[in-house]
């Protein structure tokens, strides 16, 4: 629970633990928040991430009997799991197609029923929103090259330019079209994409119908290879591209009249992307493509970094903070540019804006601080590796090390006197496989509906069963074993798990073991994470000359061997 001791209102939970505490998913939550004028009010937090007191969600959970009885959307949603697995993507176009009242061959019968049941007290609109919130929400932990990342949809609409009413939005490789709907959401938009995943594309033009928007148009095929508006020219191309793709098709496309920075090689395939995209832009029409942070330095994309940089064409570049891309840890960047609205005159730009913001939080303000921001001029980019990266030349003396590095040792030394205490006292046990006589798997216990799933994770449906106790013996090493696969894969399969049977008094008591175990791991994560920081700041504010080490205390002489 958020640690919350100076709140005037009490104990302050997050969405995640309101999710928890009922035994639904996050979607749901969402969901009742937009859908119930009496959902308590945020009591903390940023906009962003609103915190709530605990006492008024609980008192509200109480008179709507929330977490009794699982919802209809979850039980839908349940159901889809267990019907189309892997295949989701196609399962909710399926349903898509269904809600606009076409006659879908394939969709099960318990599906259909649950859509036609819940279309009747749920607009079709909402009822697909819910759906592509419940599956952004498993993406957003699984990774999907089809869904674009909150954060980074926040991002790219944060640093996209005005746009009038009637601009045409351009989206090569949509997805299920998240950033694209995000992007062209004013009425009168003509919004185009296009989307390799047949399902995916599929899904997307149908959840666009269903939400009204007359102006989109999503076709599947290979935007690269097979480009369905060779001719278009739109006001703004956003994408956020496959990334790490090798076989993007160039030995059928060396030729390319797109190629007109240079000739992207087999490993830059999102400089193709880039170009692809800048190949339909209007004069004066803008690209907003999101890159990994490696495009900005690697040795084989100089020449094309090297062109955009020279002609002007490269108007900013933003490193975004750490886990915007919530589906890995790497980082990514923001490449921001803009066709000359005329050849003729030639460059009239002679910087370019680089913003860093690393040190943000991903959930925290995107407005950039004076010390994130510097335009460096194109000769200083121009030199024999052309870095794009923003760290790389904003100036370091504008970072206050000693305050920086005092803050963090001090965070330090605080967290790692927490740890000791988060460990939770235990005592010698029965033995090892005393608790393995009486044992009962996840399966029967969703069976006898005790168990729902908060996305991958199985959370307790009943009082008779701490979610606590049942994740705690899920993550035993036994269970993992019994989940990974031969190639050495971990993917929790609910079926083989196992937990022990005991009363309710004792699954709080090992429960409560449990769930200090996971706080101990997560504050071991910061002091990790502390430690990187604090070891980062150090050894830059060492090298500027903004820190220096102490003078020995036995004396000022300084060795003058070196």
């Amino acid at each position: 629970m958020t640690d919350t001791a100076a709140s005037p209102v009490g104990p302050l939970i997050t969405g995640a633990e309101i999710a928890r505490l009922a035994g639904v998913t996050r979607a749901a939550v969402s969901n009742w928040r937009r859908r119930y004028d009496d959902f308590p009010a945020p009591a903390g937090g940023a906009a962003n991430s609103p915190l709530y007191a605990l006492a008024e969600v609980q008192e509200w959970l109480d008179k709507q009997r929330k977490g009794q009885d699982v919802s209809p959307e979850v039980e839908l949603w349940q159901a889809m799991r267990a019907a189309y697995g892997e295949q989701m993507i196609g399962g909710l176009a399926q349903v898509a197609a269904v809600l606009t009242g076409d006659a879908e061959p394939g969709v099960p019968d318990d599906i259909a029923t649950r859509v036609h049941g819940l279309a009747r007290t749920t607009s079709p609109a909402d009822l697909v929103n819910e759906l592509t919130e419940r599956f952004m929400d498993s993406a957003r932990r699984a990774g999907s090259d089809q869904v674009t990342p909150e954060r980074v949809v926040r991002a790219v609409c944060h640093f996209l330019p005005e746009l009038m009413s009637d601009a045409t939005v351009f989206d090569p490789a949509c997805g299920i079209g998240v950033l694209l709907l995000s992007v062209a959401s004013k009425s009168g938009m003509r919004c185009l994409g296009q989307e390799m995943d047949t399902d995916s594309a599929r899904f997307a033009q149908l959840r666009a119908d269903l939400l009204g928007r007359s102006g989109v148009h999503i076709v599947a095929g290979d935007s690269l290879r097979a480009d369905e508006w060779p001719d278009l020219k739109a006001d703004v191309v956003v994408c956020d591209p496959p990334a790490g793709v090798t076989e993007w098709g160039r030995d059928e496309l060396l030729l390319d009249a797109r190629w007109d920075l240079g000739t992207p090689s087999k490993a830059e395939g999102e400089l193709a992307w880039l170009q692809h995209a800048y190949a339909h832009t209007v004069p004066g029409g803008h690209v907003l493509m999101v890159m990994p942070a490696s495009v900005a330095y690697r040795k084989a994309g100089r020449r094309i970094r090297a062109e955009l940089v020279r002609r002007g064409i490269l108007r900013q570049v933003v490193a975004l903070p750490p886990g915007t891309a919530t589906s890995h840890a790497l980082p990514v960047h923001l490449w921001c540019l803009q066709r000359p609205e005329s050849t003729a005159g030639g460059n009239t730009h002679h910087t370019v804006r680089m913003i860093d913001l690393t040190d943000n939080s991903p959930d925290g303000t995107l407005q950039p601080r004076p010390d994130q921001i510097a335009d460096v001029p194109l000769i200083e980019l121009l030199d024999d590796i052309v870095d794009l990266t923003p760290g790389s030349h904003l100036r370091p003396r504008h970072r206050d090390y000693p305050g920086e590095y005092a803050a963090l040792r001090k965070e330090l030394n605080d967290q790692i006197r927490r740890l000791v205490t988060l460990l939770p006292e235990l005592a010698v046990g029965g033995g090892p496989g005393s608790l393995d006589t009486a044992t009962t798997s996840v399966a029967e216990l969703a069976r006898a509906g005790l168990v729902a799933y908060d996305g991958q994770q199985p959370v307790s449906a009943s009082e008779q069963l701490d979610t606590d106790y049942l994740q705690g013996f899920l993550r035993s090493s036994a269970n993992t074993r019994r989940s990974t696969s031969a190639s050495g894969t971990y993917r929790f399969d609910g079926r083989g798990a196992r937990v022990p049977r005991m009363g309710l008094e004792d699954q709080r008591r090992y429960g409560s073991a449990f769930r200090s175990l996971s706080a101990f791991e997560e504050a071991m994560r910061k002091v990790h994470e502390l430690s990187r920081q604090l070891a980062e700041v150090a050894r830059d504010g060492l090298a500027t000359g903004a820190l220096a080490p102490e003078q020995s205390k036995r004396g000022n002489a300084v060795d003058q061997t070196i």
